[in-house]
């Protein structure tokens, strides 16, 4: 089938998306309409057969009992040999879920409640600045999640600190009252180098305030242990099982800044709507289901187009990091180049995922966008109310400036076009030269995702979207979204570098360039 997909492109190479909607029933074809959002696909160059061979792809590679099977907590994580079930962090009313014979939710329904009741004391007390202590998974979902949400903010202001850059926690402390200031250390295994290190300085931080440390540390770690030698008790550690992978994790203990932010009810919203789009994913058919079609969208211009990368745009500035969340999501879940059964991958993997909001990226990248030689394919988000009831003509200039992007990258403007736009200017063989940097070759694909209001729930909503669809294009292409090995050598060699640019070690044993780079440091860290 991928080779249909392939003969599908060809066949449609010289076709304009702007053509297709001669039909006038294009849109509603062409779109799916459910939990109060609408996405609609119809400004690619999908057609019935492009979608027939997408749905019969999805069907062949088994992708509902894939699905049935993360559900019921089947070891889908074959090569760690782990259930996926991030679903049952946010399974607030949905029954029992069993692993190895054990139903998890009474735990899971426990943590949620004794993580509920530590964020009320705290939005109750006098602490004004949470700082969240992690990274990875343990960073960009909360930070995310705590923009996205501000206007539910009615607790302590909350940090981030993630890069072990000391530059960032220097940064971060700097506006921060010691008596005033908790921390959250975020690390399954309480071992993570950039993390410890950055709590082992907040520690220090406070010893040289003058503050004790005691009630000022919360640990999101599985490891009791490390985390009580530490300094922090076992009733402030929350963890989450295995088979919570770090960047699926922000719907447990690893979402507590969030909670602490908006709240107990307002994050059990945020979890309402994850469970929703569970829901609407395990029920909808195929050609129906949000999570489906937005992965066979992206399956059809990744594999059958080839275009490399996407660009998710939303046009919601406090989404501003969702681009850098979903980039962890789908290129550490789809970034591999070997198939479940431990053969190269016969297709190329996921795409390079990338943007920023709008309309800060229009007078940023959009240029490369409109008239670049490389197709981005470009997925637009958008609500239809924004929270500023007063700035609502904002709102509208916002809205509109992605409705335009949207067909501008479909229409594009024709060298005739271009022409009758300087006519007048030029004349000859420069108005030629002028027309021509003027044209825009259109005909590139989008998509649109438009929701009610980015409310708690409604971002549930959208971030399991995401996470469905990264799990449907990994069962299409046949390879394992849940481990991660790719980000292991990198951390080894590191280990084995440290003693080397602190001068304790010898760098004899490194490459020419590697050696050249520690003599600079070196030289120039005395």
């Amino acid at each position: 089938m991928w080779i249909d997909l392939k003969n599908h492109a060809t066949r449609i190479a010289d076709r304009r998306i702007e053509d297709l909607f001669a039909n006038d029933s294009r849109a509603q074809t062409y779109s799916t309409t459910a939990l109060g959002m609408l996405f609609d696909y119809s400004k690619t160059q999908i057609d019935a057969e492009v979608m027939d061979t997408l749905i019969a792809l999805a069907k062949a590679s088994e992708v509902e009992a894939r699905r049935d099977a993360m559900f019921r907590g089947d070891k889908i994580n074959e090569t760690e040999g782990r259930a996926v079930l991030h679903t049952a962090l946010r399974n607030l009313d949905g029954g029992a879920i069993e692993v190895e014979g054990a139903d998890v939710m009474p735990e899971v329904l426990g943590t949620l409640d004794r993580m509920e009741a530590l964020a009320e004391e705290i939005r109750a007390g006098d602490i004004t600045d949470v700082v969240n202590i992690g990274i990875g998974g343990s960073d960009l979902g909360p930070v995310m999640g705590v923009l996205a949400l501000a206007p539910y903010h009615d607790g302590p202001r909350c940090h981030f600190v993630s890069n072990v850059d000391g530059a960032d926690i220097a940064d971060t402390l700097r506006g921060c009252d010691p008596e005033k200031t908790m921390f959250i250390v975020a690390s399954k295994t309480f071992t993570t180098i950039e993390t410890m290190t950055n709590a082992r300085t907040a520690k220090a931080w406070l010893a040289d305030k003058g503050v004790s440390e005691e009630g000022r540390f919360v640990a999101l770690s599985s490891n009791v242990d490390g985390a009580g030698a530490f300094g922090i008790p076992a009733e402030r550690v929350f963890g989450f099982e295995d088979w919570v992978g770090g960047r699926y994790s922000m719907w447990g203990p690893i979402g507590l800044s969030m909670m602490i932010a908006i709240g107990g009810a307002a994050f059990r919203a945020f979890l309402r709507g994850g469970q929703a789009m569970d829901r609407h994913f395990q029920a909808a058919e195929l050609h129906e289901n949000l999570p489906v079609l937005l992965a066979l969208v992206g399956i059809w211009h990744n594999q059958g187009m080839g275009y490399a990368s996407r660009a998710v745009l939303p046009y919601d500035n406090r989404l501003m990091r969702l681009p850098a969340y979903l980039q962890q999501l789908e290129m550490e879940s789809n970034g591999k180049g070997v198939a479940m059964d431990g053969s190269d991958l016969a297709v190329q993997s996921g795409p390079i995922v990338w943007g920023e909001p709008g309309t800060n990226g229009q007078h940023a990248f959009y240029q490369l966008i409109h008239q670049g030689t490389a197709v981005v394919p470009c997925e637009f988000l958008v609500a239809a109310q924004g929270h500023e009831e007063d700035l609502k003509h904002h709102h509208q200039l916002l809205v509109a400036n992605c409705f335009a992007q949207s067909e501008a990258l479909m229409r594009g403007r024709t060298l005739d076009e271009a022409r009758a736009k300087v006519a007048g200017k030029f004349e000859g063989d420069e108005l030629e030269r002028q027309a021509r940097h003027r044209v825009f070759p259109g005909n590139r694909p989008s998509t649109t995702l438009i929701y009610d209001q980015l409310d708690p729930e409604t971002l549930g909503k959208i971030i399991a979207l995401y996470e469905h669809r990264v799990f449907v294009e990994g069962v299409i292409l046949g390879i394992n979204s849940y481990d991660q090995w790719g980000v292991e050598l990198g951390k080894e060699l590191a280990t084995a570098l440290g003693p080397v640019v602190s001068g304790d070690a010898s760098a004899a044993d490194k490459d020419g360039s590697t050696q050249q780079l520690v003599s600079f440091f070196l030289r120039h860290n005395a």
